[in-house]
């Protein structure tokens, strides 16, 4: 009776997962790329326990031993039969002693990862449409798996369109990555907020470029990631253009601490960021975002 009734329990219990979503897994650096004077591009490769395939715009938990953990939008990943075989792209940028720990590692530094964690940019739901992209600054990383999705499957999409804007030309990332992308169908347009007498591309916001860059509003799905006003700025000029606030998708960000919806650091009015975010709908960010120091 005893054994009839703990097969009948192991039935309830769901199975524990393979690691705790509190404990990091270990990852090896294997690649180490310099994007720009702060910001860089670290692949990692499993070593334990490969965490479950993150989504485009899903963040992870990066750990620095003995420094601390901060959350970082995955910026590519690499499919493989094998997950031991997974390599994660995060590109980041040195801002504070965690990020500035990660972006001094270098190959076969050990770094910990968890997640992944919170919503995706839900790319499917352009199928058939434009697809607009609008990236400011190291916003252009959470969306760089978006673009190369849509590039993977071209012919889903009526035409991709990728707006970068940067505070300098020497601010710019993934700068080696612009032609390949164009020569793979993106109609890539780069704007700098200040240029130098080498820079012959365009000087201006990066939100002076939306106008130009929509064909069809209403068929239009805008992809939006940068600082929080410039996504505002955007937004609010592509609702003026006639993209509909539900076909906009913006990646919002706050302090984030557990990646758990446990600890609330990252609570936006109604949302715990890390679990209900950070990509929401437009129409769901609008009154959120245009609340001062909310």
């Amino acid at each position: 009776m005893i054994v009839e009734f703990a097969s009948w329990l192991d039935k309830l219990t769901p199975p524990a997962p393979a690691t705790p979503p509190m404990r990091p897994s270990r990852y090896v650096v294997v690649s180490r790329r310099a994007e720009n004077s702060d910001t860089v591009t670290l692949l990692l490769r499993p070593v334990d326990h490969p965490i479950p395939t993150p989504l485009p715009g899903q963040f992870t938990m990066l750990y620095a031993y003995g420094v601390g953990e901060v959350p970082v939008s995955i910026s590519g990943i690499s499919d493989a039969v094998d997950p031991r075989d997974q390599v994660l792209v995060h590109t980041i940028r040195a801002v504070g002693a965690v990020t500035r720990a990660l972006c001094e590692v270098f190959p076969g530094d050990m770094l910990g990862v968890r997640g992944p964690f919170g919503t995706d940019w839900h790319v499917a739901g352009a199928d058939g449409r434009d697809m607009l992209i609008v990236a400011g600054g190291i916003g252009l990383a959470p969306l760089r798996p978006v673009l190369l999705t849509a590039l993977a499957l071209r012919a889903r999409y009526d035409r991709v369109v990728l707006l970068a804007g940067a505070r300098s030309p020497a601010d710019l990332i993934f700068s080696r990555e612009l032609d390949i992308w164009r020569s793979r169908g993106a109609d890539v347009r780069v704007t700098v907020d200040h240029g130098h007498d080498r820079w012959a591309g365009r000087v201006g916001l990066v939100t002076e470029l939306i106008g130009d860059a929509i064909a069809d509003p209403a068929g239009t799905a805008a992809f939006v990631c940068g600082p929080e006003i410039m996504m505002r700025l955007a937004a609010e000029t592509l609702v003026t253009c006639g993209v509909p606030a539900a076909g906009i998708r913006v990646s919002l960000e706050r302090n984030m601490r557990c990646g758990t919806a446990l600890c609330g650091h990252c609570q936006l009015g109604p949302l715990l960021l890390c679990r209900d975010g950070p990509v929401v709908g437009y129409d769901q960010a609008a009154p959120l975002v245009a609340i001062e120091e909310l």
